[in-house]
């Protein structure tokens, strides 16, 4: 299919799901995935070739604002990161669409309410088959229906730990869940952050959204394409697309959903004689607004008390994610990590594997994350070949408040011992922002049914369009973006 209804770069959440809701429409769409298929392999379930060896990270390298160079861990295959992601599908909450005061500064809000969005967040979970319960959690925001599925069990370690949380004061719920728990264990007793999915165990964009529009003879997956750039017409239209070594491909509909950052290459490197400075860039907003949240890994440990979890990742609270009480503002959301073993605990801190395998075998992991507001100076930008990404980290004062907190009710939950490590830039905490929502044409770079403000045939459907990074996973919010373009298209774009 070299020319196509529909052009969609990018196979990952955005992408996929795009292509899920129009492939009924009966119009030929075309995905352009510049990655391959993981397949089954012997590295699959193995933490060294996974954590230590970078065994699934492309050999590639992005400039920080001073110059230094760095491995920023993202994915290139089909699913794209989700194919690696945590499966946390949580909605963002109803206050995160307002505007709202951090520690850090001012959340701007969002140009639609969480109203608007509801329905598609509900499409967005039967999509992905999240396992979930909305009574537990005292944030979670007005749901029009059940989730698809119950939660993923706690497993007995987890399940006291929920208990001497809650003595403590907090409100522990269960982590809304794309997985197959079943299916995943069957290929390895593992969790499932950062290892790869290839057992269809994972509810990721290839095994669930990419193979439901797979299911109809009008859509079509390329592998291997690597779109080079964008193609305008005098008239202002983008009308095509360069793959290396392929040529060109058009479309009168074209969607970019190669994620905050490669998007935002994309649209740099097409710019042209009628778009100087790149397409979509009349606001001089592409590229800016970069976000990444603040998170730490917390390890609770205990030296007499075991936690023989395979999985762990069941658990959070939302305590501290609109107020912290005594007029504190937001801090953030926690939830467990996927279970720490010793060659993941050797691998991030040099340990010998010996003391690494004493500490994870006692340790409980969490992950508290918290907003990175939007900044117009922390920025990607392209020098020739090379990405700039200049993240200027924001609210850092409110994560380390959380991160206290966390330590504190850990403590009082009878762990002696309690560490922490912030995430760095090496490892990509839901990048966002760098082609945001508006409603003015000259402070953004899509409308609020994510189509270019300058380009009225190009739209953006992944994470770039998120005008804010609120504190919780983006994964479903993606999601649920990406079904709201996809009616808008067949409802404006396809109707004639």
């Amino acid at each position: 299919m070299t020319r196509a209804d529909v052009i969609i770069i990018g196979s990952g959440i955005g992408g996929a799901t795009l292509a899920a809701v129009l492939a009924p429409s009966g119009r030929r769409i075309l995905i352009l995935e510049r990655g391959e298929r993981l397949t089954p392999s012997s590295w699959d379930r193995d933490p060294n070739a996974i954590f230590a060896d970078g065994r699934f990270r492309p050999d590639e390298t992005w400039q920080d604002g001073e110059g230094k160079l760095f491995s920023p861990g993202n994915y290139y295959c089909v699913g794209g990161n989700s194919k690696f992601y945590g499966a946390a599908l949580i909605r963002y909450r109803a206050e995160d669409f307002e505007p709202r005061q951090h520690m850090g500064g001012q959340s701007p809000g969002w140009p639609i309410r969480y109203e608007e969005l509801e329905a598609d967040y509900q499409a967005a979970e039967t999509l992905y088959n999240v396992r979930g319960v909305t009574s537990e959690d005292p944030t979670e925001p007005p749901h029009s229906g059940d989730y698809p599925y119950p939660p993923v069990p706690d497993e007995p370690d987890i399940a006291d730990l929920r208990l001497r949380l809650q003595r403590t004061g907090l409100t522990p719920s269960s982590v809304p869940l794309g997985v197959d728990i079943d299916r995943w264990l069957a290929h390895g007793q593992t969790t499932w952050d950062a290892y790869p999915n290839t057992c269809g165990g994972k509810m990721d964009a290839e095994t669930n959204a990419l193979a439901q529009a797979l299911l109809h003879s009008n859509v079509e997956l390329q592998t291997g394409a690597a779109v080079q750039r964008l193609i305008t017409s005098d008239e202002g239209r983008v009308s095509g697309v360069e793959v290396e070594g392929r040529g060109t491909f058009e479309a009168p509909l074209i969607a970019l959903a190669a994620g905050a950052v490669q998007s935002t290459v994309l649209l740099l490197k097409s710019a042209n004689e009628n778009c100087p400075t790149g397409l979509a860039n009349r606001s001089d907003q592409v590229g800016r607004n970069f976000m990444n949240h603040n998170c730490s890994a917390v390890l609770a440990i205990h030296p007499l008390r075991r936690n023989r979890s395979v999985y762990q990742k069941t658990l959070m609270f939302n305590d501290y994610y609109n107020a912290a009480g005594n007029g504190v503002l937001p801090l953030g959301n926690i939830q467990m990590l996927g279970k720490i073993t010793g060659p993941i605990l050797a691998s991030q801190t040099n340990l010998p594997g010996p003391i690494a395998a004493l500490i994870a075998n006692r340790s409980f992991d969490f992950y508290a994350m918290s907003e990175d507001l939007p900044n117009r100076d922390s920025r990607v930008t392209v020098g020739g070949q090379q990405i700039c990404l200049d993240w200027k980290r924001s609210n850092w004062q409110a994560h380390e408040a959380l991160v206290a907190r966390l330590k504190k009710h850990l403590r009082q939950a009878g762990f002696p011992i309690v560490l922490s490590r912030p995430f760095d830039r090496r490892t990509p905490s839901h990048q966002c922002g760098t082609a945001r929502m508006g409603t003015d044409p000259s402070l953004s770079v899509v409308d609020t049914h994510c189509r270019s403000h300058d380009h009225r045939n190009l739209f953006i459907v992944d994470a770039s369009v998120l005008p804010t990074s609120a504190a919780v996973n983006p994964a479903l919010t993606i999601a649920a973006l990406a079904l709201r373009a996809g009616r808008h298209i067949i409802e404006t774009e396809f109707a004639a």
